[in-house]
Order: C-alpha cells, then sequence, then structure tokens
C-alpha cells in the first residue's frame, strides 16, 4: 500500500486559520475528503485543479473508507479535512482504526480547535492566575452516549472553566445541569456561534439568562458554551492583581533572576526623576 492518509484540522472556519502545513498538504493531494457541512468552502481552494473534490456530509463512513482504499491502493495522497482539531469530536477514531488494520499510513496535521477561536472572539484567557487553571471540553449526550463518570453535573462540581460542544440545542438541560452541578446563577457564560465564520454571533450572559438569549437567537447548532469565572468580562476591565509569575520581578525561573522589590522601586523611581529632569 504506497498512498497516504494526512488527516487536517481545517480550523474553525476562516481559511486563514488554516496551518501552513495544512494548506500545502491539501494542495499536494490526489483525493480531498472535506466535511463540508462545517468546513468553510474556501479551504477547498488551496486543492489542485486536478484533485478530486468530494464533500462527506452526506456520506457514510464506509462510503468514506472505499474511497480512500481505492486512492491508497492507486498509491495516491489522501486529505481528509476535518473542522477544528480533529482530535476533538473529529470522529476520525474510527478511521484511524480502518487504516491501521489494511496497513495504510496516516498522519495527523492539528487544527485550530473551535473552543480556542471562541476564546480569540471574547477576547479572553481561559486560565486566569487565582481564577481557573483548569479547563474541561465535553458535551452532553444526545445521540452519543458518554460514560457515566462524564455527567456534566459532576464535571461542574470542580467550578473550572467549561467548554461545551455539540450541546447548545439543550441548552436549558445544560443550565440545569450545571446549576445543580454547584454553578452560582451569576455565573458568566458565553454562546459563540459559527466562530470566525461570516455570520459569527457571540452572547453573553450568566446561567440565569443565558438559555432565553440562544432560544430568542434561535441558535440551535454549531455554537459553543463557554462557563467560569474566566469568562467574565471586568476581568478585563484594569485589574492587574492577575498576574502570572513569568514576567513577575520577584519570580525567578531559567532567563531571569528574581530582583528584590526595593531594588525595582528604586528602578522605578529614578526612571521617573530622569524623565522629569
Amino acid at each position: 500500500m504506497s498512498g497516504k492518509v494526512y488527516f487536517i484540522g481545517a480550523g474553525p472556519g476562516d481559511p486563514e486559520l488554516l496551518t501552513l502545513k495544512g494548506r500545502r498538504l491539501i494542495g499536494e493531494a490526489d483525493l480531498v475528503i472535506y466535511a463540508d457541512s462545517l468546513v468553510h468552502p474556501g479551504i477547498c481552494a488551496f486543492a489542485r485543479r486536478d484533485a478530486e473534490v468530494v464533500g462527506s456530509s452526506a456520506l457514510t463512513l464506509e462510503e468514506v473508507w472505499e474511497r480512500v482504499l481505492a486512492a491508497c491502493r492507486a498509491g495516491q495522497t489522501v486529505a481528509r479535512v476535518h473542522s477544528g482539531d480533529p482530535s476533538l469530536y473529529g470522529a476520525m477514531h474510527e478511521q484511524i482504526v480502518r487504516l491501521q488494520a489494511a496497513g495504510i499510513p496516516y498522519e495527523i496535521v492539528p487544527g485550530v480547535s473551535s473552543a480556542f477561536a471562541a476564546a480569540a472572539a471574547l477576547g479572553a484567557e481561559l486560565t486566569v492566575p487565582d481564577v481557573a487553571q483548569t479547563v474541561i471540553f465535553t458535551r452532553r449526550p444526545s445521540r452519543t452516549t458518554r460514560p457515566p463518570n462524564e455527567d456534566l453535573r459532576a464535571l461542574a462540581q470542580h467550578g473550572v472553566t467549561l467548554v461545551i460542544f455539540l450541546s447548545v440545542a439543550s441548552m436549558r438541560a445544560v443550565v440545569a445541569d450545571l446549576l445543580a452541578g454547584g454553578y452560582a446563577p451569576d455565573t458568566p457564560v458565553a454562546v459563540v456561534y459559527r466562530v470566525t465564520w461570516e455570520d459569527e454571533r457571540v452572547l453573553r450572559g450568566t446561567l440565569a439568562d443565558i438559555a432565553a438569549q440562544v432560544r430568542a437567537a434561535k441558535i440551535a447548532k454549531q455554537a459553543l458554551i463557554l462557563v467560569g469565572p474566566a469568562v467574565e468580562v471586568a476581568l478585563r476591565r484594569g485589574a492587574t492583581d492577575r498576574r502570572s509569575h513569568l514576567y513577575s520581578g520577584d519570580f525567578s525561573h531559567l532567563f531571569r533572576q528574581a530582583r528584590p522589590a526595593g531594588a525595582e522601586a528604586r528602578r522605578a523611581r529614578d526612571a521617573a526623576d530622569m524623565s522629569l529632569g
């Protein structure tokens, strides 16, 4: 088997967020199979003119596999393009199992997850010192089940930053689970719809009012739910007490020794005096 398959993360939407390696491999591929219901059509513009480009939204796993297997038997390169990063809810595992059984080599090229694109759209860091240092990615069960120890109410007990995928259609149930798990009604929440696409929308609120906002906006799919104190807008309004150690003058690391607080203050005063003089 001389062909090879590349699983490529296309990013959240905006074609400019595709990695350089992903773009190169799409341009070199003989067969491009992309998740056309989720991947921006502009991504396909990077394919060769003579490449076969196939949307996978109407295909079953078996139909995708037949095309991949035929291409690899013919010594061709296949670009299997998934939205976001393929390691998160990417339906990639079931394909990898078949590739390994058939002895077909493959490589995974990471992409920009919609989780991080949503944080960027919010202008937020998901891990703020003394506020949140843990992020959980999860989803509510629907037709896809999950292990019982991953119940959303149990995860909510940690009080960390939650990024909830594939669940906005059940927003009321999400809110109920989070409240039952221990989040307060005034916990900040953001819902980001089709992040980086032309029709992107951002809703901000709390657990007390976000479900009503989602219902009024008629958002039922392709949206992320971000929950926790790190999402709070007020954290970014002039607060200076949430500093990381990395750039703190009294913290030593491999590239810099700690500076005594007195010496640092003296240098600041000297600098101020020089600017006045």
